[in-house]
C-alpha cells in the first residue's frame, strides 16, 4: 500500500513574520488554532495540495520544515524505520482533537513525520 504524504509543517524563531512570508508569497490561508495562543500555531490552506500548519519552534531554535507520512500504524512503522537505521525522534503522540503523530530521523539525521490513518479524535 503507498503512503501518501498527508501534512507539511514549517517551525520557526518567528511565527508572526512566517505566516507574513508565505501568506504574501504564496496566498496561503492561515487559521489560528484556538487551543494554541495565537502567536504559537495556525494551520496552513494553500488552496489546493496538502494542508499544512506553520508555527512557532517550541525550543526557541531555529526550526525546522517538516512532511508527514500516512501510515497504517506508526508503532510497526517506528519499528520497520529502526530495522532499517533510522531512530525515533518523538511519540507516538496524540494531538488534542487530532491525530496520532511520531516523528524519527533517516540514517542521515533528516526528520520526517508519521501521521497513523483513521487516528483523528474530535472533541
Amino acid at each position: 500500500m503507498p503512503n501518501p504524504v498527508v501534512f507539511f509543517e514549517i517551525l520557526g524563531k518567528d511565527k508572526a513574520a512566517l505566516e507574513s512570508f508565505y501568506a504574501g508569497l504564496f496566498d496561503w490561508q492561515m487559521t489560528p488554532v484556538e487551543s494554541e495562543a495565537p502567536d504559537t500555531y495556525a494551520m496552513v490552506s494553500p488552496g489546493s495540495g496538502i494542508n499544512g500548519g506553520l508555527g512557532k519552534s517550541m525550543d526557541g531554535g531555529p526550526g525546522h520544515v517538516t512532511f508527514y507520512v500516512e501510515v497504517a500504524n506508526i508503532a510497526e512503522s517506528l519499528s520497520l524505520i529502526e530495522s532499517r537505521g533510522g531512530k525515533r525522534v518523538a511519540g507516538p503522540d496524540q494531538m488534542p482533537n487530532g491525530p496520532l503523530i511520531a516523528l524519527f530521523s533517516d540514517p542521515e539525521g533528516r526528520v520526517v513525520g508519521l501521521v497513523e490513518a483513521n487516528s483523528w479524535r474530535k472533541g
